[in-house]
């Protein structure tokens, strides 16, 4: 078996790449939960809000929802969605 000999110019190229893989993963999911689709009372802490608040903006269609078996499961993507439209710019000193 022949065997290689490693040098610190090869090290420091390694390193290198290694960062520019992590910085590309990062910036792939940044901001991005590692789950996709989340339970009642992972949206609950996420938004900090009761489960009455929860109930209404499902009853009144401002976040949309799957039921499977009783559970309730939400599209991270449309928590996003939710909070992006319903922004308020600040229309000055209150």
């Amino acid at each position: 078996m022949a065997t290689k000999i490693i040098t610190t110019d090869d090290l420091r190229e390694f390193k290198l790449e290694l960062i520019d893989e992590f910085k590309k993963i990062l910036k792939e999911h940044a901001g991005t939960p590692v789950k996709k689709w989340l339970r009642s009372p992972e949206v609950r802490t996420m938004l900090h809000i009761s489960p009455g608040t929860l109930q209404n903006l499902r009853m009144n269609g401002t976040l949309p929802f799957t039921k499977i078996g009783g559970v309730l499961y939400y599209d991270y993507q449309d928590i996003h969605k939710m909070l992006t439209e319903n922004r308020v710019q600040n229309r000055g000193a209150f």
